[in-house]
């Protein structure tokens, strides 16, 4: 059946390519922009005053919330740690409180699909960690956290998902297409000590998942969207530098990082040996289960 999806954050990278992969199928979408509308599919609204269009929700299946400030754009310093926070918390509490008006004035439950991020277990080194583990301890632990806590209005609603999304593999856009420029020029070595568990997951998985999300309405709760597939960073890189036929020697040790990303690269050197446990349990099969069909996929697109 033909769906209406909002979505918000729809210009980057997993929005837009969701988008694209919904009308394909032939759904029907929304675009919340925080601009003049100039396209009919698009809806304003502004979360730094939590106004939403009148209009956004009507007919509206599914959200998806995708909206916040991307924790790897600056260099992190305390006012940009508190623009991450406060853009998720901004966005989320807006269309969880819309959600909730919608479903008391018309009687109709508005699913929700918020982001999320892998953040949210902090550094656990080897601990294979499945949705039910405990959150960290960090600055993006705890902004995870809040960020979960924020779509509470629309939980008593309908259904809400969390979205824990790792290392999004994409040939353009997002963090990987630094990565992947690194490695083009040999310069893709390991990061840190090269040991930690990288969560990660191609783009096309991730859409694939977020459309298993829309389409199993009553599913809630939060996702892990990583690969089946694990490995530690410096595996990753190898796979890269090998495809490629670049070295991938040269270690980027920690204090260079932090010099040049300040806080952001602890967040970069976490251990995360993430699982997605539900996801797999509700019968999603992964197109890109391992690395190897994981870096051919990104480099041929």
């Amino acid at each position: 059946m033909t769906k209406r999806v909002a979505i918000t954050g729809s210009s980057g990278l997993i929005g837009g390519a969701l988008r694209r992969h919904l009308v394909a199928r032939g759904d029907d979408v929304v675009r919340l922009v925080r601009r003049r509308p100039v396209a009919a599919d698009e809806v304003d609204w502004d979360p730094a005053r939590g106004r939403i269009g009148s209009s956004a929700l009507a007919g509206v299946d599914t959200v998806v919330n995708l909206a916040g400030a991307g924790v790897g754009d600056r260099r992190w310093d305390e006012d940009y740690k508190r623009v991450i926070l406060s853009s998720r918390l901004e966005a989320t509490t807006t269309i969880a409180l819309a959600v909730a008006a919608e479903h008391d004035r018309s009687g109709r439950a508005v699913r929700l699909i918020n982001a999320s991020a892998v953040g949210y277990y902090g550094d656990r080194g080897d601990e294979v960690l499945t949705e039910h583990s405990g959150a960290g301890r960090d600055f993006l632990a705890s902004v995870v956290v809040q960020w979960e806590e924020a779509t509470r209005a629309a939980q008593s609603r309908a259904p809400v998902a969390m979205i824990r999304t790792g290392l999004v593999m994409a040939r353009d856009g997002g963090a990987f297409e630094r990565l992947l420029l690194l490695a083009r020029l040999g310069l893709g070595g390991p990061l840190g000590s090269g040991r930690e568990w990288w969560p990660w997951i191609t783009l096309a998985d991730t859409v694939r998942a977020v459309t298993h999300l829309i389409d199993h309405a009553d599913l809630s709760g939060p996702f892990n969207l990583a690969a089946p597939g694990e490995a530690r960073q410096r595996e990753i890189a190898q796979a890269f530098g090998r495809a490629l036929r670049r070295p991938a020697l040269v270690p980027a040790p920690r204090v260079a990082l932090r010099a040049v990303v300040g806080e952001f690269a602890d967040s970069i050197l976490a251990s995360q040996r993430v699982h997605p446990k539900r996801l797999v349990e509700t019968g999603f099969e992964f197109e890109h289960p391992d690395l190897d069909s994981a870096v051919s996929w990104t480099l041929r697109r």
